[in-house]
């Protein structure tokens, strides 16, 4: 998040989109409805009316996909009733004029074209969010999973600068991490082409820093991401795979493909804290612990590094994951020496910058938000504040291009996927306990009520559902939360897995794969 969560709070207008933010950030949602009742505007942009559309000032429901011809379309109006800020964009910003020449093609009737939403609520969302003194952006995984997904996040970040709503509180750009301690995996070099704090794996420079504080050969090489090493798997180029506190049999799209990448490497090892699909394919299983069991740090969504403590003892022979990870690379050869995850917080803190005055006794309390340099330094509660951190803001002048795959005679419906209150991802963890497991113990798929009469499906009713790449069963919800043409389905239930369907087609920049849109057709189940 360039900004933090309590100033959502002060925010007068705060624009929602691609984030189900009661169900997956419900603190977070909390603070957005403070806002609310102290008079913002609420602008919620998703497909389904999820629980906090029914509390918005303007709830819209685009297209999937669609998402950069709608901000486009935002953009288009907030130029052409001159709302944007001209003092910032000169100031502050490059590639304006890109930018403003690209966006003559997307007036609001022919964006509603495209996304079908009526014209009239486009100018309606440019007004609110153009026309506010502090405009807060919040978005997650609902931007992000798409083949467009960098396109969407640039976006975003356009409507930001074009406006003003950068580098001041309450404003800003702001996803919403899609699991616990993202942030910190990525701020830790937890990405192929970056060591800790996002410095380039291929800078000499950087190289050589990391050389010499851990007396090791490094390669400039950028490493591959997850669809890459599952490709590896599958032509033989990649032959062990190592996960950690992942669980691609039930997360990652196009499952059958996944297992059978699995199933071809010569080593598979899984650490984790339960027998997880993934790990019942695994060679070897590494019982890691919970953060209940362990001394560390988490990072935030909002970049706030905090204190984790063990309250209770590993559970069984399961060891603390740095633990495992040190034995591990002492026995390949390369011997590691640390007495506790504060002396490695130490040496994070000696060649990470923006975690350069961090330390544990530093931690006590709320914690603190990088960048944070120096130990006298307070942490920092916004980004860009006076300057853009890479000098001056970079407009991106980006066309709409449609979903990776569409609907068709053959599979004329469109599939999103997403969560529900009761579960957490792959429900490794919410699945084994009882009380959360009872309140939503089966997947369900929604689907339109005017789909629903057409096909004589009614509610609860078993369905057949195919895409290009398989098949499942699951139990239907008709509700009108869904589009006609549309449905959707959670995807942290492993006897209905929908990610057998979904497609694996991904960003060619950020190589998150199309998991939001997918063509499917339906039939009742025998």
């Amino acid at each position: 998040m360039t900004n933090s969560i309590a100033e959502l709070e002060d925010a007068d207008c705060i624009f929602v989109i691609g984030s189900n933010t009661t169900s997956s950030h419900p603190l977070v949602a909390t603070r957005i409805f403070r806002a609310k009742q102290k008079g913002a505007k609420l602008i919620v942009a998703d497909p389904r009316t999820i629980q906090i559309a029914t509390m918005a000032d303007i709830h819209v429901r685009q297209n999937l996909g669609t998402d950069v011809a709608l901000l486009n379309g935002i953009m288009h109006v907030i130029l052409d009733r001159r709302w944007h800020d001209q003092d910032f964009i000169d100031k502050n910003t490059e590639g304006f004029e890109e930018i403003r020449e690209l966006l003559k093609g997307y007036p609001p009737e022919k964006v509603s074209e495209i996304t079908g939403i009526p014209a009239d609520n486009i100018v309606r969302i440019a007004e609110y969010y153009g026309k506010a003194e502090k405009a807060s952006i919040v978005y997650c995984m609902g931007i992000t999973q798409h083949t467009t997904g960098v396109d969407n996040v640039k976006s975003l970040a356009n409507l930001a600068m074009l406006t003003g709503n950068l580098g001041r509180e309450s404003t800003g750009v702001n996803p919403l991490r899609g699991q616990n301690n993202v942030q910190g995996a990525c701020d830790m070099g937890g990405l192929p082409n970056v060591y800790p704090a996002y410095q380039p794996v291929n800078m000499i420079d950087i190289q050589k820093k990391f050389e010499t504080a851990w007396n090791a050969r490094l390669s400039d090489k950028v490493g591959l991401t997850v669809p890459e090493m599952l490709s590896g798997a599958m032509d033989g180029s990649v032959k062990a795979l190592y996960v950690l506190g992942e669980n691609p049999m039930q997360s990652d799209p196009d499952s059958s493909h996944v297992e059978k990448a699995l199933k071809n490497v010569d080593l598979l090892v899984v650490q984790d804290i339960f027998l997880t699909p993934t790990a019942q394919l695994a060679h070897v299983v590494l019982p890691g612990t919970s953060f209940a069991e362990k001394d560390g740090t988490f990072s935030n969504t909002e970049r706030r590094v905090m204190r984790v403590r063990q309250a209770i003892d590993p559970v069984g022979d399961s060891r603390p994951d740095w633990k495992i990870i040190q034995d591990l690379s002492t026995r390949f050869g390369y011997e590691m020496n640390y007495d506790s995850p504060a002396a490695i917080m130490d040496e994070i803190a000696a060649l990470t910058p923006s975690y350069g005055g961090i330390n544990y006794d530093r931690l006590e309390g709320e914690g603190i938000q990088w960048p944070c340099p120096t130990t006298d330094h307070p942490g920092t509660k916004f980004l860009h504040k006076d300057k853009i951190a890479r000098g001056k803001g970079l407009f991106h002048a980006i066309e709409y291009r449609p979903p990776a795959e569409t609907v068709d005679d053959e599979y004329p419906l469109w599939l999103s996927t997403g969560r529900v209150f009761a579960h957490y991802h792959t429900g490794t963890m919410t699945r084994n306990c009882p009380t959360l497991n009872s309140e939503i113990s089966e997947g369900f798929l929604e689907i339109n009520p005017v789909d629903a009469d057409r096909m004589g499906i009614h509610q609860g009713d078993e369905v057949r559902m195919a895409s290009r790449r398989g098949e499942i069963t699951a139990r239907t919800v008709v509700t009108d939360r869904v589009k006609e043409g549309s449905l959707f389905m959670p995807f942290h239930f492993i006897e209905s897995n929908v990610n057998l369907l979904t497609n694996p087609a991904f960003d060619p920049i950020a190589k998150i794969p199309e998991l939001k849109v997918c063509a499917v057709r339906i039939e009742k189940a025998a």
